[in-house]
């Protein structure tokens, strides 16, 4: 079926049934010309967008159009949990080319509202036009927080310990098995892939790290770890010391550097899209922490490094001099 055959008020109708997860604290959903809604006492606004562009960050014909709309939803969700936010509310834009088939494009958002219901999201609204070559969706999200509660990139403190919630590398690899069409033919290898298509937002760790003592500065690992890390050194004005041999490297990660010969510390460090967070925290409440991020979990809170009034940013290997930990993950705008 063609969007010819139903247009586009047609298509709007089919999209929005089950957009409405959760109706407390709605006055409007779709159906109006704005969406109308209110926040609970206290809390702030988190506002977050995020373009996907055909053929920039993903290719038609190598997705689904679940795992696309997934996906879509999972990066603006992934924001919302580096501020220590709770998601509320999504709103959803789509340009369109002539030759998506509707069916397609019921699976997007199908993979979207999926992901939206798991967290209690409703999806109230957004827009839909034509595009002359390629499909593009942008999704905003909104959250809430308590203002005392928000995290922040320039939060970091000198002597804080630098810690990883999530195991890092894995989309990495993820890609490196779509890109060269190797077929996911094992446990460690789907999981790989996986965590490439489907990544896993980091909304309930968010919300425990940021109502817990000592935790300063956030981000998640969208363009990798020496990126992510970068932009909580900028805007703290502060420095940093990794120690390599202190990552936590997946089981499924080291299958598939030991099949194809790939290095974990290259993948963990320039990889990006893995979705986990990155925060600092204090050293008087570290051991706390992690022992109950643990129990509530039931994985650990990596510590990889310190924050340092160096201004720049080091890491160790065994064995090794330490070399400068350089920005090496992605950037749109110095790709050929």
């Amino acid at each position: 079926m063609s969007l010819k055959d139903i247009g586009e008020f047609g298509f709007i109708e089919k999209i929005s049934k089950g957009c409405l997860i959760r109706p407390n604290h709605v006055l409007k959903a779709i159906g109006d010309d704005a969406a109308a809604f209110t926040l609970e006492d206290g809390a702030v606004a988190l506002v977050t967008t995020d373009l996907m562009v055909e053929r920039v960050h993903f290719l038609r014909d190598a997705t689904t159009g679940f795992n696309l709309g997934y996906k879509a939803m999972a990066v603006n969700l992934s924001d919302i949990a580096a501020m220590g936010g709770k998601a509320r509310e999504a709103f959803v834009s789509i340009a369109i080319p002539r030759d998506c088939p509707v069916e397609f494009l019921e699976d997007i958002y199908q993979g979207m509202k999926d992901l939206a219901k798991r967290h209690e999201v409703n999806i109230l609204g957004g827009d839909t036009t034509a595009s002359l070559a390629d499909l593009v969706i942008n999704v905003c999200v909104v959250g809430s927080a308590r203002k005392e509660n928000i995290l922040y990139r320039d939060a970091a403190v000198a002597g804080d310990i630098v810690c990883c919630a999530g195991f890092l590398g894995q989309s990495r690899a993820g890609l490196h098995l779509i890109l060269n069409r190797i077929p996911a033919d094992s446990p460690e290898l789907k999981i790989l892939k996986e965590a490439h298509l489907l990544p896993r937002p980091c909304l309930e760790e968010g919300w425990f790290l940021s109502h817990h003592p000592g935790v300063h500065a956030a981000i998640d690992v969208s363009d990798g770890l020496s990126s992510d890390l970068g932009h909580i050194i900028k805007e703290s004005r502060a420095g940093a010391r990794i120690d390599a041999e202190k990552f936590a490297v997946s089981p499924a990660l080291k299958f598939f550097c030991r099949k194809f010969g790939l290095d974990a510390t290259e993948l963990i460090l320039a990889g990006g899209e893995d979705y986990a967070l990155i925060v600092t925290v204090s050293p008087e409440q570290i051991d706390a922490l992690t022992r109950s991020f643990e129990n509530r979990f039931h994985y650990p809170l990596q510590r990889i490094g310190e924050i340092t009034d160096t201004q720049n940013a080091i890491i160790v290997f065994p064995d090794k001099d330490p070399r400068p930990l350089s920005a090496t993950g992605w950037d749109h705008f110095s790709q050929e």
